[in-house]
């Protein structure tokens, strides 16, 4: 196992190395929506590529999810199986709504499995994307 800061270096060494290898703006936070965004997650045993709903307010929250889960057929065809939750609770207790992928027996902690990682990352972050920019005007209507 990892020190805790041998830890923490690698999982910064990771995110650098992810961004060095693939340049790119995403649009993540960008949505003009506020409270949903688009985030990368790894760890130790997987990576994952979410859309997170964090409305505070259930009615609009649901009513984005709703929107997403209307665009399901696009966003299976596009990204493969996606998981929804519209209840998904937070480590820390917050309850959002969330569509995610997700990458198993990869880890952030094993440069072996890095390039693997990126490249799902960069596939169904692409993905989400392209629906996102394709159905804008749709998902913004609530």
């Amino acid at each position: 196992m990892f020190s805790k800061q041998e830890a923490q270096q690698l999982r910064k060494d990771f995110w650098i190395a992810f961004g060095k290898s693939f340049p790119r703006k995403w649009i993540l936070y960008d949505t003009k929506i506020k409270d949903f965004s688009f985030k990368f997650y790894a760890d130790h045993k997987k990576a994952e590529v979410s859309l997170d709903i964090e409305m505070k307010d259930e009615l609009f929250r649901n009513a984005y999810f709703e929107k997403m889960w209307s665009l399901e057929a696009l966003l299976q065809e596009r990204l493969g199986e996606v998981q929804k939750d519209e209840f998904y609770t937070l480590e820390n207790g917050k309850v959002i709504a969330r569509f995610w992928v997700t990458k198993e027996n990869v880890s952030v902690f094993n440069k072996n499995t890095w390039q693997s990682i990126f490249e799902f990352f960069v596939d169904k972050m692409e993905g989400f994307e392209e629906i996102y920019y394709e159905y804008e005007d749709f998902i913004k209507d609530v």
